[in-house]
């Protein structure tokens, strides 16, 4: 099966919160979500934290158990796909890097709003922007809940929030 009539995958974020779910783009970013179901099979995300939320910005996990414990990702960084024409749009999900291009690994994020500065403008680094490999097709509700939580500074981060919000479980749904 190809094109239209192939069936994209969804993974369902449970969390203290509610519940998530969210439609991946394998026909734009196939490395991303390959690698992202890759952790997914593997339970990594289960019983991480939303370490960094920004109200109106973004919601980020993938790398923190309660406590702010830095939870090592198992396999090497990918390659960056920003520039597969998905925008970082609101309830659109991307991965998180450092400053080098190729440097995501297990840490993703949430927008919650439209944040076209985040989107690929250009080869360098502060510009190839992070690439968006899915799409919120529920639970916006829970994302906006957890964009009130009160956050401060924990462990030398910004932005954690002052009660653990936790990703309880990661699935990938049948289809």
């Amino acid at each position: 099966m190809t094109g239209q009539n192939q069936k994209r995958p969804v993974v369902r974020l449970e969390t203290t919160l509610g519940t998530i779910r969210i439609e991946l783009r394998p026909d734009k970013a196939p490395i991303t979500v390959d690698n992202f179901l890759t952790y997914v099979k593997e339970g990594f995300y289960d019983g991480l934290i939303f370490h960094r939320v920004v109200p109106n910005f973004i919601i980020q996990t993938g790398g923190f158990e309660p406590g702010m414990v830095y939870r090592q990702p198992t396999h090497p960084t990918i390659k960056n796909e920003a520039d597969n024409g998905l925008k970082n749009q609101r309830g659109a999900v991307a991965m998180a890097r450092a400053y080098p291009i190729d440097s995501a690994a297990a840490q993703f994020f949430i927008n919650l709003a439209d944040n076209p500065r985040l989107d690929h403008r250009g080869p360098d680094p502060v510009d190839f922007g992070y690439a968006v490999f899915g799409q919120v097709i529920e639970g916006m509700e829970v994302l906006e809940k957890m964009g009130f939580i009160p956050t401060g500074i924990r462990a030398q981060h910004h932005d954690v929030p002052v009660r653990d919000i936790i990703l309880t479980r990661a699935v990938l749904e049948e289809t």
